[in-house]
């Protein structure tokens, strides 16, 4: 049986993979003229395409840095610590199995929290792009 202190090793090195995971960036795009336009005017399109994309997909106003998954890792130390006292409780010591379950269930819970948050990040990343990608097309470029 494994101790409490590797249980929690575990879940901490666990949660910080998956942590790195989840901030990897966004795709690069390319745009290529399809109508002779020079250089100038493709900057100039590409700003007002930036523009565009901005208003019709604005960034994400979910709140990211330390602190904002407080409300995770409450839930899921609440959840753990529950079910640590039940499987305490069955070899003798409920307080030691609720407060190795509270620590083990706010990492699962800050580690769901962050993957909701980069889930709505890429996908207002997504909306974006093809905002971006229909303002340039209609201008005549292609964009991959």
């Amino acid at each position: 049986m494994k101790t409490p202190a590797t249980v929690v090793a575990g879940l901490a090195i666990l949660v910080g993979v998956s942590g790195a995971l989840a901030q990897q960036g966004a795709p690069k795009m390319y745009v290529t003229a399809n109508k002779g336009q020079t250089k100038e005017q493709q900057s100039k399109d590409t700003a007002e395409c930036q523009q565009w994309a901005t208003q019709q997909a604005p960034p994400s106003q979910t709140p990211t840095g330390p602190g904002t998954h407080g409300r995770g890792v409450a839930r899921g130390a609440a959840r753990g610590a529950a079910v640590g006292a039940a499987a305490g409780a069955a070899g003798g010591d409920a307080s030691k199995g609720a407060a190795v379950g509270a620590v083990a269930g706010g990492a699962v819970g800050r580690r769901r929290s962050k993957q909701q948050q980069a889930a709505a990040q890429a996908q207002g990343q997504s909306d974006w792009a093809r905002a971006f990608a229909s303002c340039m097309e209609g201008r005549g470029y292609t964009v991959k």
